[in-house]
């Protein structure tokens, strides 16, 4: 049910004016274009997480733009059809999923690449927007002890959705 709930989701996002200066608030402005040209599903995830995130107290501005970005490599090229494919296929058949996948972005089986590897392309799209380091570890989801807490409670909120 969980999954279908994400569907259903997924195709009738909305974002608001309010959401976009709530995510341009949290993001350093050279990460600002990142977060407008990801599809409007994927910017409702992150602000739905980033919700979460500040409902339980938790306003540390770098796990806030892990929040909003930890799926911004995911694009236009991986369609909602390769979505609940590659949840069908990590489940069913994982092996078969990775052969499909290849880094080759002129490739057929790119989206299946950033299926399995969004967090580390997103970690580094977001480098390259200048974002930190730390912000990069939290969505790779690789950080320090230090930050253990805090990662658990970004990876619960983008659980629920």
């Amino acid at each position: 049910m969980h999954r279908v709930a994400q569907l259903v989701g997924h195709l009738t996002a909305r974002v608001s004016a309010g959401d976009l200066a709530l995510a341009h608030e949290i993001l350093p402005p050279s990460a600002w274009a990142l977060f407008d040209a990801m599809p409007v599903a994927d910017q409702r995830h992150g602000l739905d997480v980033t919700g979460r995130l500040l409902a339980r107290g938790i306003d540390d501005r770098e796990v806030l733009a892990a929040a909003l970005l930890h799926d911004v490599a995911k694009g236009t090229r991986l369609r909602v059809w390769h979505r609940v494919g590659g949840v069908l296929l990590s489940a069913l058949a994982p092996r078969a999923l990775q052969r499909l996948a290849t880094p080759d972005p002129a490739s057929r089986g790119y989206p299946w690449h950033l299926f399995l590897h969004h967090a580390e392309l997103s970690a580094q799209v977001a480098r390259d927007a200048g974002l930190s380091e730390r912000t990069a570890a939290f969505i790779r989801a690789r950080t320090l002890e230090a930050d253990r807490a805090l990662a658990q409670a970004l990876h619960d909120a983008d659980e629920v959705s």
